[in-house]
């Protein structure tokens, strides 16, 4: 750490990013525990329903859910693959042009997301949202917006926020 033309973080800044890190951790594991034990479910696959949920039809090529996600398609096809075995989910062919797999979610899973979303809310607006003052909250996702204009134009597919 002597490179002398590295930027190095200054005391405060080290501990935001510090703190930052460590929290988006515990509050990931937070989340995904919730789901775990009340619904059977991860966040990923949680976050895979919600992505089909939105979608036309409730589908998303398979491709596309992985960018989406910014997940490697590997870990995406394992984890449609559990949601499948138990009839979360269906895979099959596109009709365009038959050789790209769309994952559909299935009325069990609807019925599961639907189930599981007040449950999910509340861990995250009792480990997040009702923990600061609103405008600490607010200031969170300014600074948030600017990290995923910067970064999104690699991965646009992975665009949530409302316009």
């Amino acid at each position: 750490m002597t490179d002398p033309d590295a930027r190095w973080l200054d005391d405060g800044e080290q501990h935001s990013w510090r703190a930052l890190m460590m929290g988006m951790t515990l509050l990931l594991e937070r989340l995904d525990d919730d789901l775990r034990r009340e619904f059977g479910m991860s966040l990923t696959e949680y976050e895979v329903m919600v992505r089909l949920s939105e979608r036309p039809g409730r589908a998303m090529r398979m491709a596309q859910l992985a960018d989406a996600m910014a997940h490697s398609r590997s870990r995406v096809t394992h984890t449609v693959a559990r949601m499948e075995a138990v009839g979360y989910v269906t895979r099959g062919t596109t009709p365009e042009d038959g050789r790209g797999v769309v994952a559909t979610m299935t009325e069990k899973g609807y019925e599961l997301l639907v189930k599981a979303a007040p449950c999910h809310v509340e861990s995250v607006r009792r480990n997040l949202v009702d923990l600061v003052p609103r405008a600490d909250f607010a200031a969170v996702g300014r600074v948030f917006d600017a990290v995923a204009d910067h970064l999104v134009t690699r991965h646009p597919e992975s665009e949530i926020r409302t316009p």
